[in-house]
C-alpha cells in the first residue's frame, strides 16, 4: 500500500479511505503480504482525474459501479468489428471531458446497456468514433446527455427495422450465389435512400408547423365614406 500510494502521489491514509469506500477492487493477498498492480495506479489517477473534474467521491462510486457492472469489450463485439464504424478506446476521465457535467451512474449505464459503451480493463470502448462526435456535439449545443440516450434508443428501433427492410429487398432481387456480397456493394444506396427521406422529413415536418398562408377568400371591406356636408 505504501508503494502504491507514492506512484499515485497520495497518502496511505486516502489509499486506505478508498479502499474502505470501495473505489479500488482489494489486493492480491499472498499470506499477510497484499500486492497491489497498475489497475489499482490506473484506478487511483482516475478517481484524481474525476475529482479535479468536479465529481464528488460518491459520484465516483457510482460511476464505478456501474463501470464494474457493464459487459465487456468482447460482449460489444461479439458480432464483429463495425463494418464502417471505428471503435474508440477511452480512459473514463477522457469520458469526463466529452461530456463534461454529463458523465452520471444513470447516464454511463444508458450508455452502457445501449451498447454504445463497453469496459476492457481500465479503460471503456466507445462502439463509433461517429456517434461518440456527434452525441458531444449534441450536448455542448445544450441538449441534455439523457435526451441524447433516449433519442439512440429509439433511433435504434427504426434503424434496426430499415436494415431488415433493406437487407430482405437486397436478398429477394440479386443473385443468391453472391451471398451478402449484394448487401455490401448496395449499402450505400440503402443509407443514401435513409438519409434523402429523413431530411425530406424534416421539411415535411417543419412545413407543418408553420401557419397557414393561404388567402381567406373574403373581399376586402372598405370603411364607408361620410357623404360630403358642402
Amino acid at each position: 500500500m505504501e508503494e502504491l500510494a507514492k506512484a499515485a502521489g497520495i497518502t496511505v491514509r486516502t489509499v486506505r479511505f478508498y479502499r474502505e469506500r470501495g473505489l479500488i477492487p482489494p489486493p492480491r493477498r499472498e499470506g499477510r503480504i497484499a500486492w497491489y498492480d497498475d489497475h489499482h495506479l490506473a484506478r487511483l489517477r482516475t478517481i484524481a482525474a474525476l475529482l479535479e473534474r468536479g465529481h464528488t467521491l460518491s459520484g465516483i462510486a457510482e460511476l464505478a459501479e456501474a463501470f464494474e457492472n457493464g459487459r465487456d469489450v468482447g460482449e460489444l463485439l461479439g458480432m464483429g468489428e463495425p463494418t464502417e464504424e471505428v471503435p474508440v478506446r477511452l480512459t473514463p476521465e477522457d469520458l469526463a471531458d466529452h461530456f463534461a457535467g454529463e458523465v452520471t451512474p444513470e447516464n454511463l449505464a444508458a450508455a452502457l446497456d445501449l451498447g454504445y459503451l463497453a469496459t476492457d480493463g481500465d479503460e471503456l470502448v466507445h462502439v463509433s468514433r461517429r456517434l461518440l462526435d456527434v452525441s458531444s456535439a449534441l450536448v455542448r449545443e445544450g441538449i441534455p446527455l439523457a435526451a441524447v440516450l433516449e433519442a439512440g434508443q429509439r433511433v435504434r428501433e427504426h434503424a434496426d427495422a430499415l436494415a431488415e427492410l433493406f437487407i430482405t429487398i437486397i436478398r429477394a432481387h440479386t443473385p443468391p450465389e453472391e451471398g451478402d456480397k449484394n448487401i455490401d456493394r448496395l449499402r450505400p444506396l440503402a443509407k443514401s435512400v435513409v438519409e434523402a427521406e429523413l431530411s425530406m422529413a424534416m421539411d415535411r415536418r417543419l412545413a407543418s408547423e408553420k401557419p397557414s398562408e393561404k388567402p381567406s377568400g373574403k373581399p376586402s371591406e372598405k370603411p364607408s365614406e361620410k357623404p360630403s356636408e358642402h
